[in-house]
């Protein structure tokens, strides 16, 4: 009789986990839903201001390139205009000392 309570609660035990991690499996979800709805709506708010700036007369693409830019630290920056300078220079799209 030992062993029939033994599993019986091992099977209790398997099942209220089985049911937790369900639970929490539902939550992760419910919660990456969440905010890819918000990422949908943060995506909506800079389309629109890109959309404003253009309309003020912005170079949007100029703009991107600015917000891209800024992420970037110092260092790397430099890095990756010294490649675009050494690339343009290579095939001859800078002036010689440029």
């Amino acid at each position: 009789m030992a062993s029939n309570n033994g599993t019986a609660s091992n099977g209790a035990d398997s099942a209220e986990a089985q049911g937790a991690a369900k639970q929490q499996l539902r939550a992760i979800v419910e919660r990456i839903e969440r905010l890819e709805e918000e990422k949908a709506a943060l995506a909506a708010d800079i389309r629109e201001v890109y959309a404003e700036a253009k309309a003020n007369g912005f170079d949007t693409k100029a703009l991107r390139q600015v917000i891209r830019l800024r992420k970037q630290d110092l260092s790397e920056r430099q890095e990756q205009e010294a490649i675009l300078a050494t690339y343009m220079h290579a095939l001859g799209m800078l002036e010689p000392g440029e």
